[in-house]
């Protein structure tokens, strides 16, 4: 056997080390192997992973399911196995030609695989180009400039620290320069692996468990409509020697493959890992064709251009969320299931990404909409393109509202002028308008579930209340900007008054109202007034 030029022992067996940290639904402190771990998701016994950081969440929740799906579907069980022994003696099935668990392992001899890290058989790794002492530093989030997350800082690591940074890289990660390709379920290099879906509101296993069912009752749609291998195909990547320089195709994997796209091997020198990380000549699945559309779980795919989700730098905001929920432009993943629940429920959809930039990375976006009763029969039925209206409605007002505000905020920077609208002064006005959109997406589902409960004409009444509420929390952004306006008494009273005057007439509407339910609500209590005038004063 080749020398790979580094001491690899130990092996940190996954299979019977208790490498893996969770609490249980008591809030007590567990440790155990992956075995013992997807015994306890298939009994709920799980809540959290404490040592998990929040980027890793859907990388590790999806990695659970396909591989617990695929072993499953191996054995020709339907439902998960509540023994550890059972779990165990799946997954080893799964590495025939590896039955002394190397596969399994974070450490092997390189000419053997490990887990989620690809045989590199004649090659010493000691010679690789990258040696990093840190998971933080393998992971798959760019910090150079440390201005958020601070990079390579966890040298007192636990091995589930780089399990988890190394799931990362594997199985989220993009293109990052030369030789360095991403993975297949993402659109383009630049792109991000989106985790949406419904599940049950609860521990972390019953999601696991309803999305290993649905990964199992669709996984022959997958194959046929993606064109994998419905069966026989490769489904765990690191089994397979990678020399860097050759690709898989998407018709010999398992419908439920899990990828890796980088050559990794961890090693443990005097017991501390550290990761030889080298690039590759070409991406580890011949994919770039497909736009990411590779039928994965929980990768919502755009119809009109057949290509997978890409989250913005704006995350999982109140526009793409209802796009999502009940719009027409993305067909959902398997993990989007909203009948077959048992009776009484409660649901949420879930949406999940870590957005990354060219060189950088903008954000981990999360969101959790609870799904009432009656909003579910609206997304499952024939009500949806109702629902589609009912949010487009307010996602239209909130804009209108939102011009409004930026057009008095820009009059009252501009001392109460109409005609000095300078850069600096629509700048400012467009700092000072964004909280009033950041409010409005914070409630906005809240909103919109009690718009859809209430009952016939009454839901009318409901719109017109959450209108005037937008309006005056707008208001209400507008005179807080007062402080920041002009210092001057003169000044400062014509800008407060001009931007008053702007925005109520914006409000109460002339030929072309902006918001025509405001400007005859706004009618009839000006007529009532003058009426009830009128009557005290002939009295």
């Amino acid at each position: 056997m080749p020398s790979s030029g580094v001491a690899m022992e130990p092996s940190l067996s996954l299979l019977d080390e208790p490498l893996i940290c969770w609490r249980d639904t008591h809030a007590a402190v567990q440790r155990g192997n992956l075995p013992e771990l997807l015994a306890a998701l298939a009994a709920n016994g799980v809540c959290d992973f404490p040592r998990l950081r929040p980027h890793q969440r859907h990388p590790w929740h999806a990695f659970l399911v396909q591989l617990a799906s695929i072993a499953l579907h191996h054995a020709g069980q339907e439902q998960p196995w509540l023994e550890t022994t059972d779990w165990r003696a799946a997954l080893l099935a799964l590495t025939p030609g590896d039955a002394d668990d190397a596969a399994w392992c974070l450490v092997a001899p390189p000419d053997r695989p490990a887990l989620l890290q690809a045989p590199v058989p004649g090659e010493n790794i000691a010679a690789w180009t990258n040696l990093l002492h840190a998971p933080d530093a393998l992971d798959m989030l760019v910090t150079s400039k440390n201005h958020d997350l601070k990079a390579a800082r966890a040298h007192g690591a636990e091995a589930d620290d780089w399990l988890f940074a190394l799931l990362s890289l594997q199985t989220q990660q993009g293109i990052l320069g030369r030789d360095n390709y991403g993975i297949s379920r993402m659109n383009s290099g630049y792109g991000n692996r989106p985790g949406v879906g419904v599940a049950p509101v609860g521990a972390w296993g019953a999601r696991w468990r309803a999305d290993v069912h649905s990964a199992l009752v669709q996984r022959a749609h997958i194959a046929e409509k993606f064109g994998l291998a419905e069966e026989h195909g490769h489904a765990l990547l690191w089994l397979l020697p990678w020399s860097g320089a050759d690709s898989l195709a998407l018709a010999a994997l398992d419908p439920l493959y899990i990828e890796i796209c980088r050559r990794v091997r961890l090693a443990a020198p005097g017991g501390r890992i550290q990761a030889h990380v080298t690039g590759s000549k070409v991406a580890r699945i011949a994919a770039k064709d497909s736009n990411g559309v590779t039928g994965d779980v929980w990768t919502p795919v755009e119809t009109a251009k057949s290509k997978a989700l890409t989250v913005s730098r704006n995350g999982f905001d109140y526009k793409l969320m209802s796009e999502l929920l009940a719009g027409e432009s993305y067909a959902q993943g398997a993990a989007w299931r909203l009948d077959g629940w048992p009776q009484g429920t409660a649901l949420q959809a879930i949406a999940q990404a870590t957005v990354r930039g060219q060189g950088k990375t903008e954000g981990y976006h999360e969101r959790r909409v609870p799904l009432s009763p009656k909003l579910r029969r609206y997304l499952a039925g024939d009500q949806r393109p109702l629902l589609a209206r009912m949010a487009r409605r307010r996602i239209d007002a909130i804009a209108a509202m939102r011009k409004l505000l930026w057009t008095a905020l820009a009059v009252l920077f501009a001392n109460g002028k109409d005609n000095d609208m300078t850069d600096a002064v629509k700048d400012r006005a467009s700092r000072f308008a964004q909280p009033f959109e950041q409010q409005e997406d914070s409630r906005f589902f809240n909103d919109l579930t009690a718009h859809i409960e209430a009952e016939g004409e009454q839901q009318e009444v409901v719109y017109l209340h959450w209108l005037l509420g937008l309006a005056e929390h707008a208001q209400t952004v507008l005179e807080a900007a007062f402080d920041a306006g002009p210092r001057s008494a003169m000044q400062r009273y014509k800008a407060q008054a001009s931007a008053l005057s702007r925005f109520a007439g914006g409000l109460r509407g002339g030929k072309k109202p902006l918001f025509p339910e405001l400007a005859v609500h706004y009618a009839q209590q000006h007529n009532a007034h003058t009426l009830s005038t009128e009557g005290e004063a002939h009295a």
